[in-house]
């Protein structure tokens, strides 16, 4: 249980994610494939780093093994002192729901619901008991006060991004995963939503992991790993 593996708050910091020698294979029929190979670094509590790297180089693998998404075959991911491949998937998924956000290029919005609906689910999966408000309040913030009605189908792609970034700071989450998230994006609106990203990130002093294949992009991290052939070759 994670009540078991509880974070010490001398070795971690509320947002501090370690990977620690990971690596992934997956099983083929005439042979076995190495998508990531001895992958090690730290990201301190509210630092900025993006993860580049050409395709197939393993981004989105090593994000979704730091994300506690998949299991790793070696090695160990731990987020706020917690391993998560200590944790079964309800473990894995608990600690997601309270300490981590998602954005994702696709956005990833249930299209049955309002755009405040959107921005309050996670905070109802959590089980708080106050969900509108936090979600009016965060919606706000990013210029969408007025749309809260709106469906996704109704608002533009920015606008949509927009949601979705209020939807995955509206928990409050100590580290936050952004994978291409301009990807859908024409350039004007992407620079928008990455100020916006980049904005709400030093308010609230949460970690992000920015996953991206935009060079300028990256820059805009304070660090970055860069990944070749499932391996870190620059961190």
């Amino acid at each position: 249980m994670i009540d078991s593996i509880a974070a010490s708050p001398t070795l971690s910091s509320p947002g501090e994610l370690a990977a620690s020698g990971l690596g992934k294979r997956v099983r083929l029929p005439d042979h076995e494939l190495t998508i990531l190979a001895d992958v090690s670094f730290r990201i301190a509590a509210g630092e900025a780093v993006a993860v580049v790297g050409a395709s197939g180089s393993g981004k989105s693998t090593l994000l979704s093994l730091l994300a506690g998404l998949d299991t790793p075959s070696t090695g160990s991911v731990s987020l706020d002192g917690i391993v998560l491949s200590a944790l079964d998937e309800d473990g894995r998924a608990k600690v997601r729901g309270e300490r981590v956000g998602f954005v994702f290029q696709s956005f990833q919005l249930l299209p049955a619901l309002t755009a405040l609906e959107n921005v309050m689910l996670p905070l109802e999966l959590r089980g708080d008991r106050e969900t509108q408000q936090p979600a009016r309040r965060i919606l706000e913030r990013v210029g969408l006060g007025e749309r809260l009605e709106h469906y996704p189908r109704q608002l533009s792609g920015g606008e949509q991004q927009r949601v979705a970034l209020a939807r995955a700071f509206v928990t409050g989450p100590s580290l936050l995963f952004a994978d291409e998230p301009t990807g859908n994006l024409d350039t004007d609106t992407g620079r928008a939503v990455i100020d916006l990203l980049f904005e709400l990130n030093a308010t609230t002093g949460t970690t992000l992991v920015l996953v991206t294949h935009d060079e300028r992009l990256a820059e805009r991290c304070g660090r970055i790993l860069r990944l070749s052939g499932g391996r870190l070759v620059s961190a």
